[in-house]
Formats: C-alpha cells, sequence, structure tokens
C-alpha cells in the first residue's frame, strides 16, 4: 500500500475517479428519485454539510499528521550532521593512526548517508544498506579498540560520539519508516466517496459539471498529503542539506 502511496499522481487518479464513480452514482439515484416526484428529508442538508466537514478535518489532521512526519525526518538530518561532524572533531582525542582511520571512516560512512538521503527508489537502497552497515561496524571498531588500551575520560567520549553517530541513523530511519497508516488513507477515502455521493443526489437544477469540482479538489488535497509523507516519491522530499554542506567543509 505505501508503495502506492509513495507516487502522488498515481494517488490523484485512483481518488478522483473514486470521487466521481460516487458523484454520479449519486446524480443517477437523486435523478430517478426527483423523476418520482420524492422530496429528499428535511435534514438532508444538514447531513450533507456535516459529512463535508468531516471530510475536511480528517484532510486538515491528516495533513497536520504528514508535516509532522517531515520536520521529524529533517530534524534527524541535521541531528546526524551534527553526530558526524562531533566525531570528526573528537576523533583528535585517539591516537594519531586510529584518528585517521576513523575520520576516513567518517568520511565514507558522510557519503553513504547523502546517498540514502537522494535515493529515488527504494530499489537502490540495498547497496547502500550493505555499505553503511559496514562502515558502522569498522567505525565502532576504530573507537573501540583504542578506547580498550586507554580506558580515559577522553576515550569515554570518544566513544560516546561514535555511539551517538550510530544511534542517529537509527533515529533516521525509524522515522523513514513511520508512514500516515494505510486505516487513514481508507477512511478519508471512504469518506470522500460518501461525500460525493450525497452531493451528487443533492444536485438539482446544477449541470453535473459543478460534481466535478469538490473530486478535484479533495483529490490535490489528497496528493498533496502522499507527497508529503512519501519520504522518496513526488516532489517534496528531504534533502540532505546539512550532511552535503558537513561534506564539503571535511
Amino acid at each position: 500500500m505505501h508503495d502506492l502511496l509513495s507516487h502522488p499522481l498515481t494517488v490523484f487518479a485512483i481518488i478522483i475517479v473514486m470521487q466521481w464513480l460516487g458523484a454520479f452514482i449519486g446524480d443517477f439515484f437523486g435523478r430517478r428519485a426527483r423523476v418520482k416526484g420524492a422530496v429528499a428529508p428535511q435534514d438532508y442538508t444538514t447531513v450533507l454539510a456535516a459529512t463535508l466537514t468531516l471530510l475536511a478535518l480528517i484532510i486538515g489532521f491528516t495533513f497536520s499528521m504528514a508535516i509532522s512526519r517531515y520536520d521529524l525526518r529533517k530534524n534527524y538530518e541535521e541531528a546526524e550532521a551534527n553526530a558526524i561532524g562531533t566525531e570528526y572533531v573528537r576523533a583528535d582525542l585517539l591516537p594519531a593512526a586510529s584518528a585517521a582511520t576513523a575520520r576516513e571512516l567518517l568520511r565514507k560512512y558522510l557519503e553513504q548517508r547523502v546517498l540514502f538521503y537522494e535515493a529515488r527508489d527504494d530499489g537502490e537502497l540495498g547497496p547502500i544498506d550493505a555499505a553503511t552497515t559496514k562502515l558502522q561496524r569498522a567505525l565502532w571498531s576504530a573507537v573501540v579498540q583504542p578506547a580498550d588500551m586507554q580506558p580515559t575520560a577522553p576515550m569515554a567520549l570518544v566513544v560516546s560520539g561514535m555511539n551517538d553517530v550510530l544511534n542517529s541513523q537509527g533515529y533516521t530511519q525509524a522515522a523513514w519508516w513511520n508512514r500516515i497508516p494505510r486505516a487513514a488513507w481508507e477512511l478519508m477515502g471512504l469518506i470522500a466517496f460518501f461525500a460525493n455521493l450525497l452531493l451528487g443526489y443533492s444536485e438539482q437544477h446544477r449541470s453535473r459539471g459543478v460534481l466535478l469540482v469538490l473530486p478535484v479538489v479533495v483529490s490535490c488535497s489528497f496528493a498533496l498529503i502522499a507527497d508529503i509523507d512519501s519520504p522518496r516519491g513526488g516532489v517534496i522530499r528531504v534533502l540532505p542539506q546539512n550532511l552535503i554542506a558537513l561534506s564539503q567543509s571535511l
């Protein structure tokens, strides 16, 4: 489901077709009812307004969820850059040979983290994840071995900094996996369908073109939410600006 939601244009197409279908089904049954002389219940307008309001609220809350997740991914990208940069400086506390090794590994690790953010397709992540895991093991060994030989407070500071580097990657990965639940998308789609169904049923002497307006507007909202919520799809993405700046400074 999330693979589908990673393509905002696909989300737009599916949602707009579903809403048009609901609108024209409602219009069909509404015209048949009016031909037979049936009159809509007095509280029908209230039900329609309540349904549209509920749809707007659900879209607003979901948009807020997507924005919060996007901000979280941005914050963790900054945290990763800070952790790597700090550990690069703390490498001065290591013996000369170990410091040179740690810095070289950190530069390579930084390159892989930039590639992780710039990857557009999940298929590109396999080699990146493998290289990242290998470098993490090498980085940990590069600081643990000197710390075992010289268990001093400065060495503990270096080990703590490397632990922050490794933990920041885990926090970032968790944030990228944290997407809007599928149930929320299904609920929004269901409410949008019934809202257009009720709107179509209430259409009387207006042109059927009016029934196209709400589906287009709501579908644009769905596509925008899917774009923000998708870490790799769409055009709104978290760029590794801090990581790139750090790479250039190193």
